[in-house]
């Protein structure tokens, strides 16, 4: 599958999609940055998302609550039943392969911006990066547990009168309930992780810690009491990517949160952030972007 054959599917174009679908819109809310599902069967009935192979660009978290559904993933095959979550993370290739008639399943999903917003710089490891997709089964108490939080969220969200702080902290909740589950699955798996894959982990949660201020691989290394070479090598390995791609994707989502949500001066935000200077870190940003910070918040 090439990349550019792919549709691609960004919360702002399924708002799109769902303009004026009033039935549909009675199970779903839909802004710019958050979506919540409590029926998410017909609206992947109602368009060609079956067979066809799409891009992710937000996160997303899937849960079965009836029947069964065949989705391929990263292109790696899945079979999801009554109880199952399924993890999308970031810029995933999805693809359902097929579904049961009976099929019901509820849903969340949100940008990076949302996400950092909710969570700040305490990330829980399941949704760090070091993993792109993960299935985890449910029992009915764990299940019933998700789905109250899910309904209370997505009730919450669609009052007139709601907190964006509380949606926050419900979307919070949910996301270290959805880590909590991973991590006690995980546990009986531990064994199993290579030393490169722990190294791994251990890097992206340092990076989600300490990003804003530590820009370096020497830090980072030193943490973990390698050499910066092997280090660097061993973060390649692991994942595909480099150690300063990993550090950049997290410095750089902490200075989109704060062009976009607070009222700092860009200078505030490169000195806070630790950048020698503001025209240094208006470079950095342009380079990775390919827009300036002050662009980036008119957009």
């Amino acid at each position: 599958m090439q990349q550019e054959e792919l549709n691609r599917y960004t919360l702002a174009e399924l708002r799109e999609l769902l303009e004026g679908q009033n039935e549909l819109l009675v199970n779903n809310y839909l802004s710019q940055h958050l979506a919540i599902a409590i029926n998410l069967a017909p609206v992947v009935r109602t368009w060609d998302f079956i067979r066809k192979p799409f891009l992710l660009e937000e996160m997303r978290i899937l849960i079965v609550k009836e029947g069964w559904a065949e989705p391929m993933v990263n292109l790696v095959d899945y079979h999801l039943e009554q109880g199952d979550l399924l993890f999308l993370g970031p810029n995933c290739i999805a693809q359902i392969r097929n579904l049961s008639d009976n099929v019901q399943g509820l849903a969340i999903s949100m940008s990076d911006e949302l996400f950092r917003l909710a969570l700040g710089n305490h990330v829980p490891k399941a949704f760090d990066g070091h993993v792109r997709d993960f299935k985890v089964h449910l029992d009915e108490e764990q299940l019933q547990n998700l789905q109250d939080i899910h309904a209370l969220l997505f009730d919450y969200t669609r009052r007139a009168d709601h907190s964006p702080q509380t949606t926050l902290h419900l979307i919070a909740a949910f996301l270290w309930h959805v880590d909590a589950l991973w991590g006690k699955a995980e546990q009986s798996n531990s064994g199993t992780l290579s030393y490169e894959q722990k190294l791994l982990a251990n890097f992206i949660q340092l990076v989600n810690a300490h990003a804003r201020k530590e820009h370096g691989i020497g830090f980072y290394a030193e943490r973990l009491f390698l050499s910066p070479r092997y280090f660097s090598t061993l973060i390649k390995k692991a994942s595909g990517r480099t150690a300063k791609e990993w550090i950049d994707d997290a410095i750089l989502m902490n200075i989109k949160v704060e062009l976009k949500h607070t009222g700092k001066q860009v200078a505030e935000i490169s000195e806070e952030m630790n950048f020698p200077n503001p025209a240094f870190f208006c470079k950095y940003f342009k380079r990775l972007t390919g827009i300036t910070p002050q662009q980036y918040r008119r957009s």
